[in-house]
């Protein structure tokens, strides 16, 4: 089945009419290294996606050119990146940043050049405060651990361990579930940190495991450190109940984990259980056609990741519309607009206090069981 023909509403989107100019959209993702999980998928959604566009008319009558730069996850080149994009490429948006120190990197410099940007990454440093240029789709990590915490408190589970990666992501939803949790009474008694490169974390899991007054655990991360944490938590023989972020939301991390995964639970967005949501779900055309198409033209598992580059892209191409074309000031007001988007994420609706327009409710809670996702009622 052609990408244009599965792509819920994007005949909407698209006028017809010939292609008189290419428009050019950037991209910084973490293609490769140690956030690959993230940017293989979000560039791949970007490609097949703007293809479809271009294939149906373009924008406005304007075909698309996706300029896409690799990070490896490294922050220092993102931000070289970016300055390439304003500087060389002139691209009028920018749909990308896998990871949140990129994004935090790279945001500087689009504000300058005052160039719309919709970060992919999950830190809620990314529109708190808000950035008069800066946008993301993914929820924030502070939603992560009010996600937790409510169903921890359904289970009469209030004293739990933190173990944290100390990267940009994990360092910050450790700040914030901190932060948040003496609203939702939850009591932190323990906490460990992990470093990107450690490759065992039985250390840091034992302290855990021999502290007084643990219910449950929490790891705040993304990448391999989720993975490796829930294999040695199992090793160990903890029987706690085991929460992961939004930042482990793949296949690749149950591949990763194994066995070990199951019982693990994660607030993750609908497009992991698309084909199990109710029939009146408002998201589940949205997600199921986006499932189809990523895993028939990819042939890999959907991951939210991709979802996220999905959501991001369609509000842009959206605002542009409404805007009547690509000029950046025009549509990054549209953009602040956005009311009603439904996405993978969620229903997006955006203001000029709230550049993610993503509630609670956009997240589900997910127990994964026989290697598979499974929705927590």
């Amino acid at each position: 089945m052609p990408v244009a023909g599965v792509c819920a509403g994007l005949a909407m989107l698209l006028a017809g009419g010939e292609a008189f100019a290419e428009i050019k959209i950037g991209s910084v993702l973490s293609v490769t290294g140690p956030a690959s999980f993230l940017g293989d998928p979000e560039k791949k959604t970007l490609e097949m996606y703007v293809e479809a566009i271009n294939a149906a008319g373009g924008v406005n009558g304007e075909m698309l050119e996706l300029v896409v730069y690799d990070d490896a996850a490294d922050p220092n080149a993102a931000r070289t990146f970016a300055t390439r994009l304003v500087e060389q490429d002139e691209v009028v948006a920018v749909v990308g940043g896998s990871t949140t120190g990129s994004t935090l990197a790279m945001a500087p410099v689009f504000e300058e050049a005052e160039i719309p940007f919709i970060s992919l990454a999950g830190a809620i440093q990314i529109v708190e405060p808000v950035r008069q240029w800066v946008f993301k789709t993914p929820h924030t990590d502070t939603m992560a651990c009010e996600k937790i915490f409510t169903d921890l408190k359904e289970r009469d589970l209030t004293s739990v361990a933190l173990i944290s990666g100390t990267g940009g992501f994990g360092k910050s939803m450790h700040a914030q579930c901190k932060k948040v949790a003496p609203d939702h009474g939850i009591t932190i008694v323990h906490e460990e940190t992990y470093g990107p490169r450690d490759s065992d974390m039985t250390p840091q899991l034992t302290n855990i495991k021999n502290a007084d007054g643990v219910q449950a655990v929490v790891n705040p991360g993304f990448g391999q450190g989720p993975a490796i944490v829930t294999r040695n938590y199992r090793q160990l023989g903890i029987s706690l109940p085991l929460y992961q972020s939004h930042g482990v939301a793949s296949k690749q991390f149950i591949e990763l984990a194994g066995d070990a995964a199951d019982g693990v639970r994660l607030p993750a967005a609908a497009l992991l259980i698309a084909d199990k949501l109710p029939d009146g779900d408002p998201q589940k055309p949205v997600v199921v056609s986006y499932k189809q198409t990523y895993e028939e033209k990819t042939g890999q598992d959907v991951s939210t990741f991709g979802g996220h580059a999905y959501d991001g892209l369609m509000i842009l191409i959206e605002a542009a519309k409404r805007a009547g074309g690509f000029e950046p000031a025009k549509v990054r007001d549209e953009i602040e607009k956005t009311s009603g988007f439904v996405g993978t994420g969620g229903v997006v609706n955006m203001s000029p206090s709230d550049h993610l327009g993503l509630d609670l409710s956009a997240f589900r809670m997910l127990e994964i069981e026989s290697g598979d996702w499974t929705l927590v009622e």
